[in-house]
């Protein structure tokens, strides 16, 4: 779905630049994702893709290492033409863009007779594929040489996540970005906002007359957020000690699926409109106050076990981790967003790392009708579900009770399926395709604003003073495990359970 927008760039060239260039996120992710945009013709002619790093690398050099990142992970294969087109539309700028100020004029000076060449007006998208710590130094810089003009509508900045490291070191480099640029010029990443089905729930809730009108409490019973990995912190244990799971996953991710899935309909699908509902959402999420050590939260730490057959280390003696590290892995809550619409109705997340199974899925469990149990038949039966998942395997279902065949009057489950993997071949775009391409056409409901962020702070900063006091001993599941046993504890003492849904087999490995 393409939302509406008030800045659309009709008419304009672009001139898209990435600070680190040189980084593993751009080699993975940005280079695939821009050659993807330009064969396949979504962005102008006029086209320019500037990677500005460190290291010194010709332009050709620089263009064969693309080359080869392409191809290693493209979504789809790679035509050769289309290759040939993209790499020339690529150029390599060498720039100490940290340790030189001095650089940005020359730059600046580059640029400028570059852009000279176009016809069209051209969008000027930096790309901040850099240390978190770099972003408000480069920012500020960008602004001294005017390659950045505040209030410029054409002068724009994607930053990547993190965005800060708590809610004052956020709202520091909140300043010093604003001090540069108007909020409407900042286009701050969740790069999961991107995914395709993560985009759905707007179309799922509102282009659907059967759900918006039980989106309620008074016929949702709970809903469950659940992001789980196979893998463990993958050589960035430096990262991960000064994040763990709940800066890494909930503080950002988890809580935007949450403030879409339960936001209410916003007078029209403008970026801001939608904005406007996700922080109204956001505000209304109760803080977790110190009641007790962890109460209503289960955190945890993987130990040393099995994945996918393998057998893997623990956190602790992971690169970088110090050997009695206390940084969670896995966290469970339960959250409850005090408002008309949600009162009552708890909203279970979990997030984790080194689990038995890659997932990212959203269910929305209904509550069984309250005469079902007059039937005899009906008594056992299971309540309906929506499920809604990210990955792997892209899709949803519908899950409900219809007659099993044959004489006896019995009752069976019956998945209506949509898999967006099999429709559409595999061939999705993917986030970064997304968010670029958005960036461009100046549409920032994909993006994360200043009050989202503020409020989703202090719900963090929340649970880490519910746990500041530890309580809960690490390692407290083994690698390859479902996690900690005070997960599924948290919703037994409710009567509820996690739900672990598969979409069928067809769909999972196509």
């Amino acid at each position: 779905m393409t939302l509406k927008n008030h800045h659309e760039t009709p008419g304009r060239s672009l001139l898209m630049m990435i600070f680190g260039g040189t980084g593993d996120l751009t080699h993975r992710k940005l280079l695939p994702a821009m050659y993807h945009l330009i064969a396949e013709g979504r962005l102008p002619e006029e086209c320019s893709v500037i990677s500005i790093g460190r290291r010194d690398l010709t332009e050709a050099e620089y263009r064969e290492q693309a080359r080869a990142s392409v191809k290693e992970h493209s979504r789809s294969g790679v035509d050769e033409q289309h290759m040939e087109r993209f790499l020339s539309k690529l150029h390599y700028k060498r720039m100490e863009f940290i340790s030189d100020p001095g650089s940005y004029a020359e730059f600046r000076e580059w640029l400028e007779k570059n852009e000279s060449l176009y016809k069209a007006p051209a969008v000027r998208l930096f790309f901040l594929a850099v240390a978190p710590e770099f972003f408000g130094l480069i920012v500020q810089r960008l602004r001294q040489n005017q390659l950045i003009v505040k209030r410029n509508p054409d002068h724009r900045v994607m930053i990547e996540k993190p965005f800060g490291s708590d809610l004052a070191s956020a709202r520091e480099l909140n300043a010093t970005i604003t001090e540069a640029l108007d909020e409407k010029q900042v286009y701050r990443i969740d790069h999961y906002l991107g995914k395709e089905m993560i985009r759905n729930i707007l179309a799922i809730r509102f282009g659907n007359s059967i759900f918006e009108p039980l989106w309620n409490h008074h016929y949702i019973d709970n809903i469950q957020i659940t992001s789980a990995e196979t893998l463990g912190v993958e050589g960035r244990g430096a990262y991960y000690e000064q994040s763990g799971i709940l800066k890494d996953m909930l503080q950002n991710h988890l809580l935007q699926i949450l403030a879409l899935i339960t936001m209410e309909p916003p007078a029209d699908l403008m970026p801001e409109s939608i904005r406007d509902e996700k922080v109204k959402a956001l505000r209304a999420l109760r803080r977790y106050e110190p009641v007790g050590v962890c109460a209503g939260i289960a955190m945890g730490q993987y130990g040393p076990g099995t994945s996918l057959g393998k057998p893997v280390p623990g956190y602790r003696v992971e690169p970088d981790v110090a050997p009695d590290s206390t940084v969670p892995t896995y966290i469970a809550l339960r959250a409850s967003v005090d408002n008309f619409r949600w009162g009552g109705v708890p909203i279970y997340i979990r997030a984790g790392k080194r689990l038995d199974r890659r997932r990212t899925q959203i269910v929305i469990e209904f509550k069984r009708l309250p005469g079902v149990n007059y039937y005899q038949e009906f008594r056992e039966q299971p309540p309906n579900l929506l499920v809604i998942e990210v990955q792997p395997a892209e899709g949803m279902y519908f899950q409900i009770n219809a007659k099993k065949p044959g004489n006896e009057f019995r009752m069976n489950q019956v998945e209506l399926n949509y898999s967006q993997n099999i429709r559409f071949q595999g061939n999705v775009p993917e986030a970064y395709e997304q968010l670029i391409l958005e960036a461009f056409r100046a549409n920032s409901s994909l993006f994360t604003r200043w009050d989202e962020l503020e409020q989703s702070w202090q719900f963090v900063e929340s649970v880490e003073q519910m746990c500041a006091e530890g309580g809960q001993a690490f390692p407290n599941y083994a690698a390859g495990s479902r996690g900690p046993a005070r997960a599924d504890r948290l919703l037994h003492e409710e009567g509820r359970e996690w739900r672990e849904i598969d979409l069928p087999e067809s769909a999972r490995n196509h």
